[in-house]
């Protein structure tokens, strides 16, 4: 087995956020490859939310972000299953860089099932005379429409769009972390964005 060092947990901890223990098992496992063992981590997360995701969550935070101007406010409504969790730092922060995100992006669902269908009918409509207008033969047209409406969704939905903190990331493995950290079901519930002139 692989002899991790102090200093690689350390990097490992400092970039995922996860435990000790966890991060040492995980270099163990990648064989001190500090980002196998990132994608290790990332994937457990994904596993306890999965388990997770039958569970209640009805406490939580409503977090409020003004930005510097003061022309663009957000609130957003981070659920868990206990007020313990509510009240950790880990937690409150996470809220408030949702928050952040929003502010800065301006998404229009938190995932792509809560995107509403008038919007994306539109956005097809738009695609498909952009590619007869620009000659695309038909038969690969709705193949091309599919991976705009992917970009679309990356850029549009919340849990899919990269985190403005770490690009490396998505909203939704910044989730995956702190759910894995904390055990229990976190949900970004809705939000509210605020702009002047708008």
């Amino acid at each position: 087995m692989t002899k991790i060092s102090l200093e690689l947990i350390k990097q490992l901890r400092e970039r995922t956020a996860a435990g000790f223990s966890d991060c040492k098992k995980a270099l163990e496992e990648a064989g001190g490859d500090i980002e196998k063992a990132v994608d290790i981590l990332r994937k457990r997360g994904l596993a306890i939310a999965a388990k997770r995701a039958g569970k209640e969550a009805s406490e939580g935070v409503i977090a409020a972000y003004i930005h510097s101007n003061k022309k663009i406010g957000v609130l957003v409504e981070v659920n868990c299953e206990t007020d313990f969790v509510a009240r950790t730092d880990e937690f409150q922060e996470f809220a408030h860089n949702v928050a952040m995100q929003i502010a800065a992006t301006n998404p229009i669902a938190v995932s792509r099932d809560q995107v509403p269908q008038e919007i994306l009918e539109r956005e097809k409509k738009i695609y498909e005379e952009q590619l007869r207008e620009s000659g695309k033969p038909e038969n690969i047209i709705p193949k091309i429409i599919e991976g705009k409406l992917e970009k679309f969704y990356k850029e549009n939905v919340l849990l899919e769009q990269d985190f403005i903190k770490n690009p490396e990331i998505t909203v939704q493995d910044l989730l995956n972390e702190l759910i894995a950290k904390t055990g229990e079901k976190i949900v970004i519930k809705r939000f509210c964005r605020y702009q002047i002139g708008e």
